[in-house]
């Protein structure tokens, strides 16, 4: 064997170990990609199941109104807002979202008061089957909100370790924000007539 022999052939090998060691890189950066947008994409989707919750929710809260406004007057505002956040929630951030969300519930907080206070209200099939109908609605929000908040707990993770907050930072990634939701009013709603 010759000296130049061996010397290209241990070219060669380096370069060999080069080309696998770029590939296992390259690999691992994909992978990474994939799974950053495979969480985004599943943030989205899930943003739009609670958008679609919360349109449900608003158009029951509607029906509310008009089976209680015999029974209580209701402002003119609350008829607007309702229709304002119909409007709003199709594109909606998910702060927007919180926000929407902790409104109509206080309206639906207020309406349930009305119901209660009012026996014939509280008996009315109508009623009885659209606040069923909102406990559904209800248990659906809540059920997307977790899944929401875990997606973006697991995107937010991805940006915070290495090696996939590499990756996030060469594309310009940001994380996602969590959603914030009321979950309870503190204090019953003031009923004035």
């Amino acid at each position: 064997m010759v000296v130049g022999d061996f010397m290209d052939i241990s070219i060669l090998i380096v370069l060999g170990i080069v080309v696998v060691i770029a590939l296992v890189l390259i690999g691992i950066f994909v992978g990474i990609y994939n799974k950053f947008f495979m969480l985004k994409n599943s943030a989205e989707a899930t943003l739009g199941q609670i958008r679609v919750a919360l349109k449900k929710r608003l158009d029951m809260i509607d029906q509310l109104l008009g089976a209680v406004k015999s029974y209580a007057k209701f402002e003119k505002e609350t008829l607007e807002n309702i229709t304002k956040y119909r409007a709003s929630i199709g594109n909606a951030s998910p702060q927007a979202i919180s926000e929407i969300d902790r409104q109509s519930a206080g309206i639906l907080g207020r309406l349930i008061a009305v119901a209660e206070n009012y026996p014939d209200l509280k008996t009315s099939t109508t009623v009885t089957n659209l606040m069923e109908s909102v406990k559904t609605v209800e248990d659906e929000i809540a059920r997307q909100r977790y899944t929401y908040n875990n997606i973006a707990q697991q995107f937010n993770t991805m940006l915070d370790t290495i090696p996939s907050n590499i990756v996030g930072m060469i594309i310009g990634l940001v994380k996602l924000e969590y959603l914030k939701f009321e979950e309870a009013i503190e204090t019953r709603p003031k009923i004035e007539f």
